[in-house]
């Protein structure tokens, strides 16, 4: 199955059967992914080679502004569109089958995982993947060791603080913290 069919499919279906013709796509999709992030996170770089390669992970040209701290894990890297001026710290983990979206401007920091994947709850089916995108708008921060999950939109200028876990959409220009994260300030009110 060649690649734009199976982003078409992940995208319109939402869901991808184990076993199935589309779970061996993306399969074959994610090894190659993982060997590309091997290469980057056992060698050194300069910040421009650092650049091409997740461009090839991910399939897109990034500019110039894009920055990011190895290691880096992303478990498909197809379904990864990243902005304009990005920083990504060390360690985070995107499982992008579901589609991430990181807007221009935004902030990441120590081991984020961002989490697009829910299994089925029936054990006998648990290789059922159900898909939801994850977006990050213009000039979000994600503070170190948060968690997003499925499906979870963050608002423009938003801040997750550090050990979060997101369950659900963060209105724009707010602070949020906690587990499960829940709001704590309107961003007007920390800017001085």
């Amino acid at each position: 199955m060649e690649l734009e069919e199976l982003l078409s499919k992940m995208d319109a279906e939402g869901v991808i059967q184990g076993g199935s013709e589309v779970n061996e796509a993306m399969v074959a999709v994610s090894n190659e992914t993982r060997r590309l992030c091997a290469i980057l996170n056992n060698g050194v770089y300069t910040d421009e080679e650092i650049r091409q390669q997740v461009s090839q992970i991910i399939g897109q040209e990034l500019d110039d502004g894009f920055s990011l701290f190895v290691p880096f894990t992303s478990d498909f890297g197809k379904n990864l569109t990243i902005g304009k001026n990005v920083f990504i710290n060390s360690g985070c983990r995107f499982q992008d089958q579901g589609r991430i979206i990181i807007g221009d401007g935004s902030l990441i920091g120590h081991n984020v995982v961002f989490a697009t994947i829910n299994h089925d709850y029936n054990p006998l089916n648990r290789g059922t993947m159900y898909l939801k995108p994850i977006e990050l708008k213009e000039r979000t921060w994600i503070g170190s060791h948060a968690t997003i999950l499925p499906g979870v939109t963050v608002g423009e200028n938003s801040v997750v603080a550090a050990g979060s876990v997101v369950t659900r959409d963060v209105p724009p220009d707010t602070i949020v913290g906690g587990n499960p994260a829940k709001f704590l300030a309107n961003l007007e009110d920390k800017i001085k």
